[in-house]
């Protein structure tokens, strides 16, 4: 294999795309040099961190994640159409790597959000990085949707959890796909414990400024995810109504259009983690998330490597 130049894709799964720095970091061990990366929703923070040079810096700042500091960085709604705002923790990135161009990026980068007005993709390749990563990231009803140009966007997932069309090819390059929406045989039970997690975490916040709407927001979803946890133990029945069924009709379109955009553009290398092996928001486990990410795509260049010899 005389070329190991890769066009890397990755793929959107809220704290399971921490997966994404194990992956590059077997690419660069195996001698793989990423000359492109698309990203999508989470995949496009480790994305932007990448080809601003700053990845090793953005590993630490996730290591050092832990449960209140994720929600120090929540910086409550008001507005009705959305439980966080977001600003936090797009100011805690740019102390890692400060506003820049796209454009300006050592390696060319394109990210991916979605319109709610029109329906369409939105494609960054130029312009500010964290407007295009704000986007990319908003997951309707938790982050406020971004007004850009006329636009309304939110979470890229939505539409493309792995952009592969959109990445900027060079010729000869390698097509490597890190898919964290993977399929597997769970059972909604599982994932209504990430719920919890959620309410649980609203539940311990006791802050005197916080709105009264705010206030009872937070009392309805935690009574009603407590209620979720308590009928899980009972029988699985029990879990499926209209939170965990709103949740788990998001991850099937998520999973069905990541099958779609594989079919239509398939990789040459695919590591693929399956959708439930972490929660949405298990970012206090970044280091087991890492690790699997490395593995998993150690793996695929192994499978890939013994197929081109």
């Amino acid at each position: 294999m005389a070329n190991k130049n890769v066009a890397l894709v990755l793929g959107s799964g809220g704290a399971r795309g921490l997966a994404h720095i194990g992956a590059i970091e077997a690419l660069q061990e195996r001698g793989y040099t990423v000359t492109s990366v698309s990203g999508c929703s989470m995949g496009s923070i480790i994305a932007g961190m990448f080809c601003a040079g700053k990845l090793t810096e953005a590993k630490e700042w996730f290591l050092s994640v832990d449960r209140q500091r994720i929600l120090q960085l929540t910086d409550f709604s008001i507005t009705g159409n959305s439980l966080v705002k977001g600003s936090k923790i797009i100011k805690a990135l740019q102390e890692i790597v400060p506003e820049c161009k796209i454009e300006s990026l050592p390696i060319p980068l394109t990210l991916v959000a979605s319109d709610l007005l029109t329906t369409d993709e939105v494609i960054f390749r130029e312009g500010s990085l964290f407007e295009a990563i704000r986007a990319s990231i908003s997951i309707p009803l938790f982050f406020q949707p971004v007004q850009w140009q006329g636009r309304l966007l939110v979470d890229g997932g939505i539409l493309n959890p792995l952009p592969l069309r959109q990445i900027q090819r060079t010729e000869g390059d390698i097509l490597v796909a890190m898919d964290i929406s993977g399929k597997d045989g769970l059972h909604i039970e599982q994932k209504s414990s990430d719920l919890v997690k959620i309410a649980n975490a609203l539940q311990e916040q006791r802050l005197p400024y916080m709105p009264k709407s705010i206030q009872q927001l937070r009392d309805n979803i935690s009574g009603k995810l407590t209620a979720i946890d308590r009928a899980r133990r009972l029988n699985l029945q029990g879990t499926v109504n209209y939170v965990t069924m709103l949740d788990r009709m998001s991850d099937m379109q998520i999973q069905r259009n990541t099958q779609l955009a594989l079919q239509l553009t398939p990789p040459d290398v695919l590591a693929s983690m399956p959708q439930y092996a972490f929660g949405t928001f298990d970012f206090d486990k970044a280091k087991i998330i890492i690790a699997e990410g490395y593995r998993l795509m150690t793996e695929a260049l192994t499978r890939y490597e013994r197929a081109n010899r």
